[in-house]
């Protein structure tokens, strides 16, 4: 390339652009200046391009892989925008199919509610109309009734039939649970080392002193009670004889209770018992439901409906119903839990809890 002409100002060597005297000018035989590629080794080509950050120029030949670069860019922003639109598409769909499926559900649930409330309605409407004509015939017998002597008799006569009613009725109540009796025995494997158990797995009271048991996974080591080698769901029962005992408790479980810790007592831990004592009866629960001993417990009657969430307990000697807990939720199956009370060293309370089969001449 030419040698730029010693005899030229500044003003020839400045640049057009940036108004500045170039670093490393180069002229062309025509006397024309232009900025020369900074990566040419040899010979300097023209600058097609310049950076105005850096201030660095580039020749065709060395801006080619920048513009690679770039479009290579250009090609992955365009991948991702693509990437983008196929995911929109995606969950558009799955909220469509989403909103399909909530849709079907709630018109269950409505359609569930609706049939359950005219069942109820229907039920009350039946009730109301057998309470109304017994009340109508009630209301006439009083009616007629001319004196306070004949309305004594009456009264009597009357209280006397809806205790036996009530007691029908009572009767009736406990031998409809009573058909689904289940034969259970006692699980050694469960028992806390304190417990003794009967040859025949029937009976279970309190030792005193720990044994040296195996500590397989099943058995409990802080609660002291022992559960059934049976467990079940659907509806079942069974019947613990309790006489002679100053405390105890009966009830179920759940088959994945902690037994390897102290745990409180109550449904939410998986366990639905009622606890007994010589004045009165428990619920255990939070906070737990206190209820009346009218009279000593001889038999208890623990009665399960797993479908319907329902434990109830029953005074089986008394033919009362004690107590039911209701709207349970039960996810595993269960299994009828013992805790037969501790005994002191004068032997208070060292009857032992009895599993007994039902007496159906009762």
């Amino acid at each position: 390339m030419a040698r730029a002409n010693a005899s030229w100002s500044e003003e020839n060597f400045s640049c057009s652009l940036y108004l500045d005297v170039f670093n490393s000018p180069v002229s062309t035989p025509c006397g024309h200046n232009f900025f020369p590629c900074d990566f040419c080794t040899g010979t300097q080509l023209k600058a097609v391009k310049s950076c105005l950050v850096c201030l660095i120029s580039y020749c065709q030949t060395h801006l080619e892989p920048h513009q690679r670069m770039i479009q290579e860019r250009k090609c992955k922003i365009k991948a991702i925008k693509d990437t983008l639109e196929i995911n929109k598409k995606d969950a558009d769909r799955e909220i469509a199919d989403g909103g399909k499926v909530l849709t079907a559900l709630i018109c269950c649930v409505e359609k569930c509610r609706d049939d359950f409330n005219q069942t109820v309605k229907e039920k009350l409407k039946s009730t109301e109309k057998q309470a109304e004509d017994l009340i109508k015939e009630l209301e006439q017998e009083i009616e007629d009734l001319t004196n306070r002597r004949t309305l004594r008799r009456s009264l009597d006569q009357l209280e006397e039939t809806l205790n036996m009613e009530m007691k029908k009725l009572r009767d009736a109540e406990l031998k409809r649970v009573q058909q689904y009796e289940v034969d259970v025995t006692l699980d050694p494997d469960t028992a806390h080392p304190q417990l003794i158990l009967s040859e025949d797995g029937k009976q279970v009271h309190h030792g005193g002193v720990a044994k040296a048991l195996p500590d397989n996974p099943k058995r409990f080591t802080k609660n002291i009670c022992v559960l059934t080698r049976q467990s079940f769901s659907g509806k079942f029962y069974f019947e613990v004889q309790v006489k002679g005992k100053t405390a105890g408790c009966v009830g179920v479980a759940r088959e994945s209770i902690n037994r390897k810790d102290r745990i409180i007592v109550i449904p939410e831990n998986g366990l639905w018992t009622l606890y007994y004592n010589k004045d009165w009866l428990l619920f255990r629960d939070d906070p737990s439901v206190r209820l009346p001993l009218r009279a000593e417990l001889q038999k208890v009657g623990v009665f399960v409906d797993y479908d319907e969430g329902l434990v109830s307990f029953y005074d089986v000697e008394a033919r009362v119903h004690i107590y039911s807990a209701t709207g349970c939720s039960f996810t595993e199956t269960l299994y009828p839990l013992l805790y037969p009370g501790l005994c002191d060293y004068e032997g208070i309370n060292s009857a032992p809890l009895i599993i007994s089969p039902v007496n159906q001449t009762d």
